[in-house]
C-alpha cells in the first residue's frame, strides 16, 4: 500500500514539474501579440502628448494610429525588434524611443544620474564632516588647586573609584 502510494506521488511530481517547463517554455514562443506589446512600449507617440505609443489614449491622436499600423506592417514584414526600432529612430528621431539606447552618448544618460547621486552624497559627506570638525570644542581642564584635589581625593575614597577627575 506504501509503495503505491509513494509511486503515485512521485509520479504526480514528475508530472508537475514536466507540465511546469512545458509552460515555461511556450510561454510567449509564438504569440506575435506579446512581442506587439513589448515594441509599442519601447516607443512614444510622436504627436507630443508624452505618452507611451502603446498607451496613447487621447482623443482624435492623429499619429498614434499611424504608427502602430506601421508597427503592425513592419512586424508582418519579418523585421526584427532591432530593425523595427531602429527604422522608426530613422523615420521619427530619437525620440520616439521611450528609453535611451545603451550605446554610444545615449549611454551618458544611463550613467549621468547615477554619477550625479554619488557626487551629491559624497558632497553632503564631506560637507557633515567639515561641520562635525568645526563644532568639536575642548572641555576645559578642571582646575588643579588644593582645595579641589583634596575634594577629588576624597571622593575617590568614599566612591573607592580609580577615575581621574
Amino acid at each position: 500500500m506504501k509503495a503505491s502510494l509513494h509511486n503515485r506521488n512521485w509520479i504526480k511530481a514528475t508530472q508537475a514539474i514536466l507540465l511546469a517547463v512545458a509552460v515555461c517554455f511556450s510561454v510567449g514562443a509564438s504569440d506575435s501579440s506579446a512581442r506587439y506589446d513589448r515594441l509599442n512600449h519601447q516607443m512614444m507617440c510622436s504627436c507630443g502628448c508624452g505618452q507611451v505609443l502603446g498607451e496613447c489614449n487621447h482623443v482624435g491622436c492623429p499619429d498614434s494610429p499611424v504608427q502602430l499600423a506601421e508597427l503592425r506592417t513592419a512586424m508582418n514584414a519579418g523585421l526584427s525588434d532591432k530593425q523595427i526600432l531602429d527604422s522608426f529612430v530613422a523615420k521619427y528621431g530619437a525620440t520616439v524611443l521611450a528609453a535611451p539606447t545603451t550605446s554610444g552618448f545615449d549611454l551618458v544618460a544611463w550613467i549621468a544620474p547615477f554619477a550625479v547621486f554619488l557626487a551629491a552624497l559624497l558632497g553632503t559627506i564631506l560637507l557633515v564632516r567639515h561641520w562635525s570638525v568645526g563644532k568639536k570644542t575642548q572641555v576645559p581642564q578642571p582646575a588643579s588647586t588644593p582645595e579641589m584635589d583634596a575634594i577629588r581625593e576624597r571622593i575617590r575614597r568614599e566612591t573607592g573609584s580609580e577615575g581621574s577627575y
